[in-house]
């Protein structure tokens, strides 16, 4: 384990890490702390992130994710991963890793994507 910015976490990123990155306001005034899911680790630096939010979300994509969804680790308060918000972000900008989920949830979330691509409109 490594110390990142004052907190704990392993040296490298693993499919199924739950990560806290900084997410811009939409008026780029200020930076706010968000949970994010690490779905694949890209050649260099970058990581594909899939969003994760505590507010309730009203589409069919949400996946619930709860304490009892983590293998280690956990969230403040239970989430959705949001596998219809995908996202490519640079390693360095990883603030700490917050746990790992299991791998049935991985999988779910994973398997969700494969479907939004498989099956949406042109």
């Amino acid at each position: 384990m490594v110390k990142i910015r004052g907190k704990y976490s392993i040296a490298g990123f693993v499919k199924g890490h739950v990560v806290i990155v900084p997410f811009p306001f939409s008026d780029l005034t200020d930076i706010k702390r968000r949970p994010a899911l690490v779905i694949a680790i890209l050649q260099g630096d970058d990581l594909i992130l899939c969003q994760i939010t505590s507010q309730a979300v009203g589409d069919i994509y949400a996946i619930q994710l709860d304490n009892i969804d983590f293998s280690y680790g956990r969230l403040n308060q239970p989430s959705n991963i949001r596998p219809n918000r995908i996202f490519t972000a640079d390693k360095q900008i990883v603030l700490y890793q917050a746990g790992q989920i299991k791998l049935e949830k991985l999988t779910e979330v994973i398997n969700k994507i494969i479907e939004i691509i498989q099956y949406s409109n042109p």
